[in-house]
């Protein structure tokens, strides 16, 4: 499975539990780490963990597993790390207060209906 296979496929486990702001940053060119950042919102703590099994179920069907999962039992800001795609998922506070879009701006900005 490609890196953008397992992308659409976050993507989708984020927008079936409503995600907000969903953004792709692909940083294949500038990090050796993952091909693709995947970033979004949730309303609150239930929301946050929600968003992030879904997207752990949708890998989990074709076979992807996460290397590692950090900050699930805070919900402030998730990090998914599947190898070639890394999903933070934040509640809004901490999404501001990162920037994780500005801090990777080196990346590209990938529509979402790119992938």
């Amino acid at each position: 499975m490609t890196s953008k296979e397992m992308a659409k496929l976050a993507i989708e486990g984020l927008e079936d539990k409503k995600a907000e702001d969903i953004k792709v940053i692909d940083i294949s060119e500038v990090s050796v780490m993952a091909d693709y950042f995947i970033i979004a919102s949730g309303l609150n703590r239930n929301q946050v963990q929600a968003l992030a099994d879904n997207v752990e179920e949708k890998l989990h069907e074709v076979k992807v597993h996460p290397r590692q999962i950090e900050g699930y039992q805070s919900a402030n800001w998730i990090l998914m790390d599947f190898n070639d795609i890394i999903v933070h998922i934040f509640n809004e506070e901490d999404r501001l207060f990162y920037n994780l879009e500005k801090i990777w701006m080196d990346g590209k900005m990938i529509e979402i209906s790119e992938i």
